[in-house]
């Protein structure tokens, strides 16, 4: 199983921003190679949720869930490129939406990204 670790600074988040997205009815996916000459060990990733969704718990149990599905399809993609970065906004439908569906969308976006890296 492969480690996921979060944006640290502010300017990483930034330069994502800038870069490549790729967008469904639940969630964008922000993409780009923010690791130039750094070795970096982990996979960085992380989960955004706004606060006008809902509350604390509402806000945690959509990032959870968007979690999971990146841990499971990250096993079966080849997209372990650790100069990459990667910033997921989640939308409210999320919370609502059944994980099996989440997990294919996921799963799509992933192939998207690796498409295009390549």
């Amino acid at each position: 199983m492969i480690k996921l670790s979060s944006l640290n600074s502010d300017g990483e988040f930034k330069k994502l921003l800038r870069l490549k997205k790729i967008s469904n009815n639940n969630f964008t996916v922000y993409f780009g190679k923010i690791y130039l000459n750094e070795k970096n060990e982990e996979f960085k990733i992380s989960f955004v949720v706004k606060k006008k969704i809902g509350n604390s718990v509402k806000r945690n149990k959509i990032k959870r869930k968007l979690r999971s599905a990146v841990q499971k399809n990250l096993n079966k993609t080849i997209l372990k490129n650790k100069k990459y970065g990667f910033l997921i906004i989640a939308r409210a439908q999320v919370y609502k939406e059944k994980f099996s569906i989440l997990n294919t969308q996921v799963n799509k976006a992933f192939e998207k990204i690796q498409k295009i890296i390549n």
